[in-house]
């Protein structure tokens, strides 16, 4: 099939491989502009922009896709079908009804829970046990479209957002060319959403992920997972030139009973609102990612301070 295709980060390079080694024409991509970043502040393709010139496919990154003219450059892409997956504008009306067979959206819940933009740091953090990947035809409000087909995966205790990333990366791209194998042959049955259990995944601000000492230690460790990798929740602690963030990347829960936000021993056990947490894998600024007792090593965090974070 002729497929145009939108997406934005390393979620969606797979899923685009993935369509061209099955045979399908993608005959344009979509994707954000490139950003300045790094010290030199460069333009930066995007991951999908960069995969699209490996393969020598005619790359856009239109500001907005509202536009008159940007309505009729899409459509004359003559499309089957475009693929959309976390490309990260809104595609109106006339867009959505250009390709012959609609838009597909490869979205990372199980819809309709965590619709929008962070589905799945946000089903770590809420301490979700089962996530999954859908494919849904995508309508104009925000993903709200009958889905097609859906894989769902368990979420471990320890699972991370950055590994969940990944697992759901991997099935998504299998998940999107089976789906478009079925509507080729004109069989891929659509299912409307229920309109019971409907929860919005918003966007990660950065405020919220600093540590709050007072939840309990099983929503705080659920609060490190969602945001590890990035952008990490952070606790902020006196290491001799006055509060310095410093990430938190690993935990797990462990025993212990004090005031919230107190350091419970020397291998950083920290008190929580109930229960406490042992710090595994931590990150300064500024530098890379090490496991406690080497940070422990060059910061002096003794047991019985108290850490600032209740909130």
């Amino acid at each position: 099939m002729r497929v145009v295709f939108m997406g934005t980060p390393d979620f969606s390079v797979p899923v685009l491989t993935e369509i061209l080694g099955q045979g399908h024409e993608v005959v344009a991509v979509y994707t954000r502009a490139p950003k300045p970043a790094g010290r030199g502040m460069d333009l930066r393709l995007s991951p999908v922009h960069a995969m699209a010139q490996k393969f020598n496919i005619p790359v856009f990154t239109p500001k907005s896709l509202r536009g008159d003219d940007e309505i009729a450059a899409f459509a004359e892409h003559d499309a089957d079908v475009a693929v959309v997956v976390a490309y990260g504008l809104i595609l109106p009306r006339a867009i959505l009804d250009a390709p012959q067979l609609g838009c597909l959206n490869l979205h990372a819940s199980l819809l309709p829970r965590w619709r929008g933009a962070a589905p799945i740091q946000r089903a770590i953090m809420a301490g979700d046990r089962k996530s999954g990947v859908m494919v849904m035809k995508m309508e104009e409000g925000l993903d709200t479209g009958p889905v097609g087909m859906a894989e769902r995966v368990t979420i471990t205790p320890d699972m991370n957002a950055g590994e969940l990333h990944d697992r759901l990366c991997a099935i998504g791209a299998d998940l999107m060319v089976r789906a478009l194998a079925a509507l080729s042959r004109d069989s891929l049955q659509f299912t409307p959403q229920s309109e019971e259990g409907v929860t919005y995944a918003h966007k990660i601000e950065k405020a919220e992920a600093r540590i709050d000492w007072s939840r309990p230690a099983q929503a705080l460790h659920d609060h490190v997972r969602g945001l590890s990798p990035f952008p990490g929740a952070f606790l902020e602690v006196d290491l001799g030139k006055g509060l310095e963030r410093v990430k938190v990347l690993r935990a797990r829960l462990a025993e212990g009973a004090g005031a919230p936000g107190m350091v419970l021993d020397d291998a950083l056990t920290i008190a929580c609102g109930h229960g406490a947490l042992q710090l595994l894998d931590v990150q300064r600024a500024g530098k890379g990612p090490m496991k406690a007792q080497d940070f422990l090593r060059g910061a002096r965090v003794v047991q019985g301070a108290l850490l600032p974070g209740c909130v």
